[in-house]
Order: structure tokens, then C-alpha cells, then sequence
């Protein structure tokens, strides 16, 4: 999922791996912590501090307390995630442990030989635990541990809905019930939907959301990219259709298109805009600077699809490369990040949820944010597909599309269209991954 962070999206950095060679790989690799006697030596490169303040420490504190091998961790810069790894992984270099974003930003590194199975080598109950989720597998293999999670959810000010004379405690489930709420809310003066979308990741986050709606599984959607679906079926584009429907109610906030997403999202804790998309990873600051008066919801239903109106949970994760010299001690230390002691202590010290379905939730004490996770992480969920979609789709056709349908230069036929030309284009340059796409979506349809 493409989360910008500071001034670089990890899309980007898909991008741009090609344009770092082995020196930029390599460079900044740090002595880190003095090796124990007679114990294995593991190197974990990680990425996390810049999204969530306060995993440094996390990292830290286990690294010194581990007693069982000397791990050597390096924080790696965004820019770089990727190709760092991809790089010292072809020279045989890649370090014991690799911090690894989720569906097509860690599968490419599988597809290639970079990545170890996790089955066999973690306990079954300690990986299906983790919440990987189902994007984190491939010909019947697991390749990561969940880290920590990234609910993906919509937001609603609850203070706005009261001055609308919307039940604060009973957000919208149907798609009516939105258009009938979002009524309510304009007729009170009140921007009823949106954020922001400058950047065209409201775009993204809200073609995860919709597209769920009309599938039965994950492995549909990997279809509509090998050619055996295609987005000018209706029930592909129906979430284009649907936001062409809110633009032309004037239910979108009038500087949605001139602010970028997290911006975009401070407008409905600041009550300037009723409902939106958000990330779960908000909800404790969010819900804290306005006394409990963000309500949290799922995408209110429209669609047919086995997906619609089910929770949408994203992990970060990490794994064990195939450069490995002791891949059994790599998975020793994985095991031990998610023992219950260091799952308490991940959360004391960022303030923010592990992963782990064993986390001790008495502990929460905002009833928001507990709230939030029996739901999304504890309760039946599915995985966030924008994750799925390569890189050419995701520029040409994912990030643009919504953008000119609020901005009425297509409408939302016509930006399935579009989709399904890129997706057409893109099979064509490509035909070694839609090989591996097609692989893939055996393991997703499950």
C-alpha cells in the first residue's frame, strides 16, 4: 500500500530502485552492537522509525535484551528500502532479517530467489498469529511475520453528525444510508465526504476500499491484470461509477482537489468535513485530540462481492532472506519479536498496536482504538488490494482516474476504460510477471 512518507512513497521507491546501484546499497551499513561470544550473528535491516516514532527504541531495547544471538539492526531510508535489499541480495550480501512491505512490494523480491518460506522454519501458530495476511503468499508459502498493523478504515466526526442530526454512535452502513446522511449533512452547511486528493492517494486508499466491494477474493482482482477479468465489466468500475455519483451530488469537499491526503484526513478531526478515509495508526492521536469524537467505520455497502463491508487490515512485516547463513537463528529472533513480553513492550513504546492476534488488548485504554482492533484485527478481515496492482497500473491508471472523475474530466465508465487500456498495456510489456501474477492468484483465491 502506498502510505507516503515525509516526501517519498513507497511507489515510489519501487520506482526508483532501478536508480541505486550497489553503492547506495551498501553504503551506511553500522557496526551496531557488540558481538556476544559464542553466539550466532545476525544483521536485520528495518524501516518503521519514519512512519512509527518510537519503533527505534523498540528495536533497540529487543535487540539488547536478546540473549540467544548478536542482531546487528540498521534503519533503512525510505528511498531505498527496495533496492537495498534486492541489490545485496543478488551480490549474496542481503542481511539475516528484512523488513518487507506487503503484496507486490515484497513479492517481486519472492518472485526473484531473495526471500526464504517462513514455513518450516516459524512455528505455524506463531506466522498465522502474526496477521501476515493473505497477500504474504505465494505457491502455498508464507514469506513474512505481521509487525505491526495499518487498519484501513473510514473516519467520521462525530460532533458533525450530531449538529446534522446523524446518530453519533450509528455511522452509515449502506450505500443509501450514505447518500441519505450525506443529505443531512449538506442541508446543516457541512461538507458531507472527502479529504484530500491533490496527490491522488485518497484516490488509491478509496480504490481499495470500492474494489473490495465486487469481488469474492483477492484472486479476482490479480485477474482483472492477467487479462482473465477486465475493468469495463461494470461491477469493476462501480466504485468510479459511485464516486461520480458523490461529485455530482456535491457531497465532496470543495478543496479536496487542492489538498494532499493527510491533510485531507486533519479536516475531519478539525470538523471541517464529516466523513473520510483514514489508517488505523491515526485513530489514537486522532481520537485523543478530540476527546473521543472520531467514529470509525467500514465503506458503507453497495456492492455484491463475498469482500463488501468487511474490515480491511494492511501489516508491515518482515522475513528472512535466502542469503541467510543461519536461517534457523533468523527465525529464533522472529519468534522472540513475537513472544507476549515483546509484544507488551512494543506497544509501550510506540504507542501503537503489534501486530499479533496474542497481543493483550486489556492494556488499551482508549475504548476507540480497542474498539477499532476486535473488530479489524481480532474479527474476520480482508486484505487491502491495493497492494496487488504493478507499478505502470498504479501511475497511469489508479492514481489519475479518481482524481479526473472528482475533477469531472471523466466520468466513472470511463475511467474503467482507462484502467482496463493500462492494464492491457502493461500485460503486453510484461509477460514473465503475468506468469508469476497468474501463479499468485491460485494462492489469493483461496
Amino acid at each position: 500500500m502506498n502510505r507516503k512518507t515525509g516526501n517519498f512513497s513507497r511507489r515510489q521507491v519501487l520506482q526508483t530502485s532501478g536508480r541505486f546501484g550497489a553503492g547506495a546499497a551498501l553504503a551506511g551499513l553500522l557496526p551496531g552492537f557488540a558481538a556476544r561470544a559464542d553466539t550466532p550473528e545476525l544483521n536485520m535491516w528495518w524501516w518503521g522509525e519514519q512512519e512509527l516514532p518510537g519503533l527505534q527504541a523498540f528495536v533497540d531495547n529487543s535487540v539488547a535484551n536478546y540473549t540467544a544471538a548478536t542482531v546487528k539492526p540498521m534503519l533503512q531510508d525510505t528511498a531505498v528500502v527496495i533496492s537495498q535489499f534486492q541489490t545485496a541480495a543478488a551480490a549474496g550480501e542481503a542481511p539475516d532479517v528484512q523488513y518487507l512491505w506487503n503484496g507486490i512490494y515484497h513479492m517481486e523480491s519472492v518472485w526473484l530467489g531473495y526471500v526464504k518460506p517462513l514455513n518450516g522454519l516459524v512455528k505455524d501458530d506463531v506466522i498465522e498469529a502474526s496477521n501476515p495476511t493473505l497477500l504474504s503468499r505465494f505457491d502455498g508459502n508464507v514469506y513474512r511475520l505481521g509487525w505491526y498493523p495499518l487498519p484501513m478504515v473510514w473516519i467520521y466526526n462525530k460532533d458533525l453528525f450530531e449538529k446534522a442530526g446523524l446518530d453519533p454512535e450509528a455511522p452509515p452502513q449502506t450505500w443509501d444510508d450514505l447518500l441519505a446522511a450525506c443529505e443531512k449533512l449538506k442541508a446543516a452547511g457541512i461538507a458531507p465526504l472527502g479529504g484530500g486528493n491533490q496527490d491522488g492517494y485518497w484516490g488509491e486508499w478509496y480504490t481499495g476500499h470500492g474494489l473490495a466491494q465486487n469481488v469474492d477474493n483477492a484472486g479476482e482482482v490479480i485477474d482483472l491484470f492477467t487479462g482473465a477479468r477486465d475493468f469495463t465489466e461494470p461491477k469493476y468500475h462501480e466504485h468510479w461509477v459511485k464516486l461520480e455519483e458523490l461529485k455530482n451530488a456535491g457531497f465532496l469537499n470543495a478543496e479536496m482537489m487542492s489538498t494532499e491526503l493527510y491533510p485531507g484526513i486533519d479536516l475531519i478531526v478539525a470538523g471541517k468535513v464529516a466523513m473520510g478515509l483514514s489508517i488505523g495508526s491515526r485513530l489514537p492521536a486522532d481520537s485523543k485530540s478530540t476527546n473521543g469524537r472520531i467514529g470509525v467505520m467500514s465503506m458503507p455497502v453497495y456492492g455484491k462481492g463475498k469482500m463488501a463491508g468487511k474490515p480491511i487490515l494492511d501489516t508491515q512485516g518482515i522475513g528472512i532472506s535466502t542469503n541467510s547463513k543461519n536461517p534457523e537463528a533468523a527465525a529464533a529472533f522472529l519468534e522472540y519479536l513475537q513472544s507476549p513480553e515483546r509484544l507488551t513492550a512494543f506497544y509501550k513504546t510506540t504507542g501503537w498496536l503489534p501486530a499479533n492476534k496474542n497481543f493483550d488488548i486489556s492494556v488499551i485504554e482508549d475504548a476507540a482504538v480497542k474498539a477499532m482492533w476486535q473488530r479489524w484485527g481480532l474479527g474476520e478481515n480482508i486484505p487491502y488490494l491495493g497492494n496487488l496492482v504493478p507499478g505502470q497500473f498504479y501511475e497511469q491508471a489508479l492514481l489519475p482516474s479518481a482524481q479526473q472523475v472528482i475533477e469531472g474530466k471523466i466520468t466513472g465508465a470511463q475511467a474503467g476504460e482507462l484502467a482496463s487500456n493500462v492494464a492491457k498495456e502493461w500485460r503486453e510489456f510484461n509477460p514473465d510477471v503475468v506468469d508469476n501474477y497468474k501463479k499468485w492468484a491460485v494462492d489469493l483465491a483461496g
